[in-house]
C-alpha cells in the first residue's frame, strides 16, 4: 500500500507558518507523509532558527516567489508579492487533489465571501457608524468595526493591508471554479457551527484548533522537536522572570502583527494594566526586522 502523501505549500508568514506546522504534524500522526513548502527566504530562516532537524515524515523543501531575499515594502510591489502563489492552479493542471487551508475563524471567510457577493455596498456604508449592525447570512449579527477594516470606504484607501483584497478575492473566484471546493479552516464545530454552513456551494471543514496540543493540555511529542520560527528568539530575560511567577498569574498580551493600535488605545490598555495590579507581559512587535518592514 503507498503511503498517503501531502503537500503543503504555505505563505511565507509566521502567522501562515504556524498553524500550517500543527496541520503538518496532525497529518504526520495519521501516518502521512508531508512536505511543507515555503519561499526560499522563509525557509532559509526557519533552517537558521530550528532548534533540531524536522521530525520524522516532515520533509521541508522550498520555492522561489522572485523574492528570495525577502519582501522590503518600500521597494517591492505588494500586489504582486500576494499573487506569486499559485498552488491551486498547479494542482488543477496536474489532476492532483486539493485544498485550501484557511487559517482564520470561518466567520472571517464568509465575510470576505459576502462582500463578494451582494453586500459591498452594505459594508461601505456602514463605515460612517461604527455601531451599525450588520446581519450577514448564517452569522451572528455584527458591526462595522467588527468587519476587517480595508472592507470600509473610510479606511480602504488609506488602510496598509487594502493590497490584500485582491488575494482574497483570487481564493474565492478559484474555489468558484472547482467543481467540489474544499476549505480546511482553523476553527472547529461547536465553535462556528453556523459559519462553517454558510456558504453553501463550499465544503467548509473544521480542522482546529490549529495551536499547540500543550495549549489544550496535551502533550505532543512531536512539539519541541522543530520550530518553524522566522525569526531569532530574543535574548532578553523574560523567561527568567516568568519562571519565578506562581502558575497562571501573569496577563499575556498581545495583537499580533496586523493591528496598529493608536497612540490613545496603548494609553487605555496601559492604564488597564496598572489597574489590575496583576504582573504582565505585553508583546510588542518591533516595525522593523533585519531592515524588513513588518
Amino acid at each position: 500500500m503507498v503511503q498517503p502523501h501531502v503537500l503543503l505549500v504555505t505563505f511565507p508568514a509566521q502567522g501562515h507558518i504556524n498553524p500550517s506546522l500543527q496541520f503538518a504534524k496532525r497529518l504526520i500522526k495519521m501516518g502521512i507523509e508531508v512536505t511543507f513548502t515555503t519561499s526560499v527566504f522563509a525557509h532559509r530562516r526557519m533552517a537558521k532558527t530550528a532548534a533540531s532537524a524536522a521530525p520524522k515524515g516532515l520533509n521541508l523543501a522550498a520555492f522561489s516567489d522572485g523574492f528570495d531575499d525577502g519582501f522590503k515594502s518600500n521597494v517591492d510591489d505588494s500586489k504582486r508579492y500576494m499573487s506569486e502563489i499559485r498552488s491551486p492552479e498547479v494542482a488543477r493542471e496536474l489532476h492532483i487533489p486539493s485544498a485550501l487551508l484557511w487559517i482564520q475563524p470561518a466567520t472571517v471567510l464568509d465575510i470576505y465571501y459576502y462582500y463578494f457577493n451582494g453586500y459591498e455596498d452594505e459594508m461601505k456604508c456602514s463605515s460612517n457608524d461604527p455601531n451599525l449592525s450588520i446581519q450577514l447570512p448564517r452569522l451572528p449579527l455584527l458591526k462595522s468595526q467588527d468587519l476587517p477594516s480595508f472592507l470600509v470606504s473610510s479606511s480602504s484607501k488609506d488602510d496598509k493591508y487594502s493590497f490584500a483584497l485582491p488575494t482574497f478575492k483570487e481564493q474565492l473566484d478559484t474555489l468558484d471554479g472547482e467543481e467540489n471546493p474544499k476549505v480546511l479552516v482553523n476553527t472547529f464545530d461547536a465553535l462556528e457551527l453556523e459559519p462553517l454552513k454558510a456558504i453553501e456551494k463550499y465544503n467548509l471543514i473544521g480542522i482546529g484548533p490549529l495551536i499547540p496540543s500543550s495549549f489544550l493540555g496535551g502533550k505532543d511529542s512531536l512539539e519541541s522537536s522543530f520550530g518553524g520560527d522566522l525569526f531569532q528568539k530574543s535574548n532578553d530575560d523574560y523567561m527568567e522572570w516568568l519562571n519565578i511567577k506562581p502558575k497562571s498569574s501573569i496577563v499575556y498580551i498581545s495583537f499580533g502583527s496586523l493591528l496598529n493600535l493608536s497612540r490613545n488605545q496603548k494609553e487605555e490598555i496601559a492604564k488597564g494594566l496598572i489597574e489590575i495590579k496583576r504582573p504582565f507581559l505585553w508583546d510588542v512587535l518591533s516595525r522593523t526586522v533585519d531592515g524588513i518592514r513588518l
